[in-house]
């Protein structure tokens, strides 16, 4: 049985935002009604990331004091995946643009992400996300 990504994606899982002002990236989301739903510190580089929730929408803001501060600054959009090692192979297979050196992880939520990006058409990217 041949698969495809639509086998493995479930669905938008985040869209990641690069903020140089946490403090006021967390008042505007809460202004619009979300919650903090998950937050921590990237230790070896010093980044605060926060996952916001509002229903079945989720936003992640890193501060990482890289934010182009323009409009279309939005860094990815993450698709919820299943299997991570067949979407990385899957998205060899089909010549897809990968932009890390193989399937990376953070110890994010309770046991962790695996996740890679691609490059799109627009220059893009695209990450594929498990939680482990």
């Amino acid at each position: 049985m041949e698969h495809n990504f639509q086998t493995y994606i479930t669905g938008l899982q985040h869209i990641g935002i690069p903020t140089n002002d946490m403090e006021a990236t967390v008042a505007f989301y809460e202004t619009l009604g979300f919650e903090i739903a998950y937050e921590t510190v990237i230790e070896a580089v010093g980044d605060r990331v926060v996952f916001f929730r509002l229903g079945d929408t989720m936003v992640e803001a890193y501060e990482n004091k890289q934010a182009a501060l323009r409009n279309g600054a939005v860094d990815h959009l993450a698709l919820n995946v299943t299997d991570i090692e067949a979407v990385f192979r899957l998205a060899k297979e089909k010549g897809l643009c990968i932009l890390d050196e193989g399937i990376q992880s953070l110890p994010f939520w309770e046991n962790g992400v695996r996740f890679f990006s691609v490059a799109g058409p627009n220059k893009e990217k695209v990450e594929f996300n498990q939680y482990l």
